[in-house]
């Protein structure tokens, strides 16, 4: 089981996650961010989210993998 944290960046700023959560596998860290980005793109913000990606790190910062928020929103309609 590894902590692992899932920062939020765009051209503006970042999201940063203080936290961390566990996670037994990469699967797991895939689902968690992916769960991630579904709720901040439902939230009740005028957000345009697709210029966001989600950064998945140890808590040493080194990077497991990033997933755009476009590719969870797919493309508009």
């Amino acid at each position: 089981m590894a902590q692992i944290y899932f920062h939020c960046t765009n051209a503006r700023g970042v999201l940063m996650d203080r936290r961390g959560t566990f996670v037994s596998d990469l699967i797991e860290a895939c689902e968690e961010a992916t769960r991630r980005v579904r709720s901040l793109v439902t939230g009740t913000n005028l957000e345009d989210w697709r210029q966001w990606v989600l950064h998945v790190s140890y808590e040493a910062g080194d990077e497991i993998f990033v997933l755009p928020f476009a590719f969870v929103l797919g493309k508009p309609h």
